[in-house]
């Protein structure tokens, strides 16, 4: 697509496909709105750069790099592709006033894109992206292009930001316990930036590791760069052959983990995110709030309740959970899709730092993952939570919304009594026994997600069907 499309931010920033819509020149147009953006905040200023390892990303920071130079903003480009999560923590650590990654971060290959984050080193809120969105419509009239001249580019500097964000990490997890446990642990790069982080890591903390897939492969082996049942197939079949203790995985841009237990058993976001916050808690916990998404699940309020702590319930997307964790008293926040991070960190997912804290949890409990898991749900109630994508024909869109609001008029579905309900950021249905369902049209493409939570598997499997039938009749 020309300069004349629209160009949208999504939860995490703008994506298009390579060579469609992601070009230099549509690169060179939203860094020009993000440096007029910047421009207009501060006299003077100063921002991080950086990309993962998709086909021609690092070309494209540094295009980005001389765009933002020309305005006058002083530029630290990364000198490696490098995860979201310590361009975050080179926001905070450096007071820059923003950050630009070039990644499309578990999206497929032929996927590439910007994620801007402002000062606090979080995602950018969406008052921000709609002000930047502006800025590009009204570029889009002028007909902007970059034409790189003469001029002095001494604004932008290489700089290696992975020695300071490594040094955070041995502050927030305990190395010398890991190191005592002397882990057989799995790791899956999955071609993306974790590679020369949590592999390093890893490898100083245990002598049995086999680490997959850490080179560089812009195409990810054939596979979106998601660390999913259905992508990490290796990782799975390696800690069960070798009889591991764990298998560990990032995305793309290392901000999603991806957790396998001795046996080869892959874990949930919502399960790892549970352990977490009650491993948390039981060594960690001072702070009094833990944040959570409409999707995420309940599990963690029937923890908290428990605990005496609050639940501070956000719309999905990991900005809102990086918002109330930069307020300081949650001890942790997290999503169903395979982000989290922890109070007094980052505001922003970070996959490496899960993948080492679980290491911990296991290294200290002395126990599988599962063992741990079981006692949770004997201590505090089971909780199991599924999620399926729904394609349905881009027309029926409307009529989809109809029905949706029609049934959140109603006082059942199925044969189960509606007890709460949801409208805030999509539809979410509460029944008795705090068993749920939720339907979120995606704003990009034509798909519902269903989301669902039950006390039983048996129960799991109704409302499946139920979200199933609704959607598809």
């Amino acid at each position: 697509m020309s300069h004349s499309g629209a160009i949208c931010f999504g939860t995490s920033g703008w994506r298009a496909i390579i060579a469609d819509e992601f070009t230099f020149g549509n690169v060179n147009l939203v860094t020009q709105a993000i440096a007029e953006h910047l421009l207009l905040e501060s006299s003077y200023p100063k921002i991080v750069v950086g990309y993962d390892t998709r086909f021609l990303s690092k070309e494209f920071a540094k295009s980005s790099a001389d765009v933002l130079a020309a305005n006058g903003i002083q530029v630290l480009l990364s000198e490696r592709d490098v995860p979201t999560p310590v361009i975050a923590y080179q926001i905070i650590k450096k007071k820059q006033h923003g950050g630009i990654n070039f990644t499309a971060s578990h999206n497929p290959p032929e996927y590439n894109g910007i994620k801007f984050s402002p000062a606090y080193g979080g995602p950018a809120p969406t008052a921000v992206t709609q002000a930047i969105e502006q800025h590009i419509a009204r570029l889009q009239k002028e007909s902007f292009k970059f034409k790189k001249t003469l001029t002095d580019y001494s604004g932008v500097k290489m700089f290696d930001p992975g020695k300071e964000y490594l040094k955070r990490l041995e502050s927030l997890v305990d190395f010398k316990c890991i190191k005592k446990a002397k882990l057989k642990v799995g790791l899956d790069c999955m071609y993306g930036t974790s590679r020369g982080y949590l592999d390093k890591v890893m490898k100083s903390l245990s002598k049995d590791v086999i680490v997959f897939n850490d080179y560089l492969n812009p195409l990810f082996g054939g596979f979106p760069p998601e660390p999913d049942i259905a992508y990490i197939k290796n990782l799975i079949n390696c800690v069960k052959n070798n009889k591991f203790d764990l298998g560990l995985a990032c995305d793309g841009d290392a901000d999603r983990f991806g957790i396998v237990d001795r046996g080869g058993s892959f874990l949930t976001p919502n399960e790892v995110f549970t352990l977490l916050f009650y491993y948390l808690i039981k060594y960690r916990g001072k702070e009094r709030k833990v944040a959570r998404t409409f999707a995420t699940t309940h599990m963690i309020d029937a923890i908290a309740r428990k605990e005496n702590i609050e639940v501070v319930e956000t719309p999905v997307g990991f900005k809102f959970i990086g918002q109330a964790l930069s307020q300081g008293d949650c001890l942790i926040g997290g999503e169903e899709s395979g982000g989290l991070s922890i109070q007094g960190h980052i505001p922003e997912k970070d996959g490496i730092l899960a993948c080492l804290l679980i290491a911990e949890m296991v290294a200290r409990e002395k126990k599988t993952l599962r063992q741990i898991l079981t006692c949770l749900y004997k201590q505090y109630g089971s909780y199991y939570s599924y999620r399926i994508n729904l394609h349905f024909k881009q027309q029926s869109k409307q009529e989809l919304l109809l029905r949706l609001e029609k049934l959140s008029k109603l006082s059942s579905f199925g044969n189960l009594k509606i007890k709460n309900r949801n409208l805030s950021d999509g539809f979410k249905f509460i029944f008795e026994n705090d068993e749920w369902v939720m339907f979120r049209l995606s704003g990009t493409e034509p798909v519902i997600r269903c989301y669902f939570e039950a006390r039983s598997k048996k129960k799991l499997a109704y409302l499946n069907k139920l979200a199933t039938d609704f959607v598809k009749n």
